[in-house]
């Protein structure tokens, strides 16, 4: 008998026997090495079952010489992260730099900004043939198309930007000086064919952009947010504060709305989860759309934005109006930034209080970054359920700390503990969304908030995302599983009449 209580021998540990716990299971790869016979011995019982023969790897396992060499391959690769223009693009834009100077001599800048764009390729046309003859250029007809749709782009639009904001297969814009523009397709990145003549041409185009919303951006405010006239999200940064030059990020939008079924014909959930949100976006459950950059906060607040009654009045604040809700009765406000003398600005708190007067039944929140929280929180414990909201995190348990700092942050001068009651009796659901590494984007989580234990916010998960594999296209497989539990929030969907589809969804 050992000192621990086991018998040493075949039943138990024999001398230098090592044991057989703590042994990694490969995550993926590697062939399994067939092991000899060995005699019959005691397994252990059923609360500590033998490991499976093959679940240890080999010596000469694949999958960590593969891993060691794709880091060595990133490591000693080069990039150049300049944009390449090529081609018949290329020869279009040289012309195009010989042209536009002439052109410019010829034409009122004013009087061609009152036309459209049909009515000024019209009125170009023999201008350009005029002035392709002085340069002695002979251009065919698709070329002739091509240099005046640039013209065009580059005194009514937005110049090289154009051609990206026309296509309906790019997702962002990411320009990082005049040299080097990259682009989001499908989820992932790649470096677009555009080049921007100089500096000075890309901040041109960049106050042009914001000029449209009534703000500015100079080096005495270098920091502007804007938006398109399609809806586009726009940030501007400039010079000292970006070293590279003029930076501009634009997230696009898709022209058609997003409906929750579309999502869930994505991939980005199961079918239980889209019911479930249908649900509680019908029976004015309070949500907080939680998710990192770029994971699609916004899209999925507009989804579900489309189960709001039409008969109720709902109000969207934010900072650079960018939500498009599908509602008749919808009234949207935006922020104003302080003017010159740092005076004249209007937050998000003052319109969060303003909105409570205007009689809104909801009111929705493009994101919350501060002490406004404490403001929407309030409106949704006092009549307006049905309130909406996104915020930054990276977890559900992650966005409620965040909305207790975001309090805790403002002049509010209340304990912790009351916030955090604040919080579990205002929110009912919380949305996870995120975009993994292969560029598709999830709904990952979808919990419940049901009250205080002490001190500590009490929450119960509905549904989940659970990883389980990675394809060798890089695709990355998992699964929607649903908890199981009844949920506590079924006696809002039991008002409306929906707790029998509700209940069902969830178990």
């Amino acid at each position: 008998m050992s000192a621990f209580g086991r018998k040493n021998g075949p039943a138990g540990m024999g001398a230098g026997a090592r044991p057989q716990f703590g042994v990694a299971k490969p995550m993926r790869g590697g062939s399994p090495t067939p092991s000899p016979s060995k005699p019959d011995r005691d397994d252990g019982g059923d609360q500590f079952p033998p490991l499976p023969e093959n679940d240890v790897p080999s010596a000469g396992s694949n999958s960590t010489g593969d891993a060691m060499s794709r880091l060595e391959e990133r490591m000693n690769s080069t990039h150049s992260g300049q944009s390449e223009v090529g081609g018949f693009e290329a020869s279009v834009h040289k012309i195009k730099e010989q042209v536009l100077p002439r052109l410019l001599e010829r034409v009122d800048p004013e009087a061609a900004a009152t036309l459209s764009k049909d009515e000024l390729s019209e009125e170009f046309r023999p201008i350009i043939m005029e002035v392709l003859a002085e340069l002695k250029v002979t251009l065919n007809r698709r070329e002739q198309f091509a240099l005046e749709k640039v013209l065009v782009d580059e005194l009514l639009g937005f110049g090289p930007l154009e051609e990206l904001l026309n296509d309906p297969d790019v997702s962002d814009i990411m320009v990082n000086g005049p040299d080097q523009t990259y682009i989001e397709k499908k989820g992932k990145l790649i470096i677009a064919p555009i080049k921007f003549r100089d500096e000075t041409h890309l901040f041109q185009i960049a106050q042009r952009i914001v000029n449209q919303v009534g703000r500015r951006v100079d080096q005495t405010t270098p920091l502007a947010d804007a938006r398109l006239k399609d809806g586009s999200r726009v940030n501007v940064i400039v010079p000292p504060l970006s070293l590279r030059g003029t930076a501009i990020s634009i997230r696009k939008f898709s022209e058609k709305p997003i409906t929750l079924d579309m999502l869930k014909d994505f991939g980005s959930m199961s079918d239980k989860m889209c019911t479930a949100l249908k649900i509680a976006g019908a029976c004015r459950m309070n949500v907080v759309i939680s998710g990192g950059t770029g994971s699609g906060k916004t899209t999925m607040l507009n989804a579900l934005s489309k189960m709001i009654d039409p008969g109720e009045r709902v109000l969207t604040i934010e900072d650079a109006a960018e939500l498009r809700l599908q509602q008749p009765h919808w009234l949207p406000l935006e922020t104003r930034p302080p003017n010159l003398e740092g005076q004249g600005a209007i937050t998000i708190g003052d319109l969060v209080k303003n909105a409570l007067r205007m009689r809104p039944d909801r009111i929705i929140l493009g994101e919350i970054r501060g002490a406004e929280c404490f403001d929407l929180l309030a409106a949704m414990n006092t009549g307006h359920d049905g309130s909406m909201c996104t915020l930054h995190a990276n977890s559900p348990r992650e966005c409620l700390g965040r909305m207790e700092n975001m309090i805790l942050m403002g002049d509010i001068k209340i304990p912790k503990e009351a916030i955090s009651r604040q919080i579990a009796d205002s929110v009912d659901l919380i949305v996870q969304v995120k975009r993994l590494r292969d560029g598709t984007r999830r709904t990952t989580n979808i919990t419940e908030v049901i009250g205080m234990e002490g001190d500590v916010i009490v929450t119960q998960e509905l549904f989940k995302f659970e990883y389980l594999d990675e394809g060798d296209d890089g695709k990355i497989m998992g699964e929607y599983r649903s908890s199981g539990l009844r949920p506590y929030t079924l006696e809002k969907a039991r008002q409306f009449g929906f707790d029998q589809a509700y209940l069902e969804a969830c178990l």
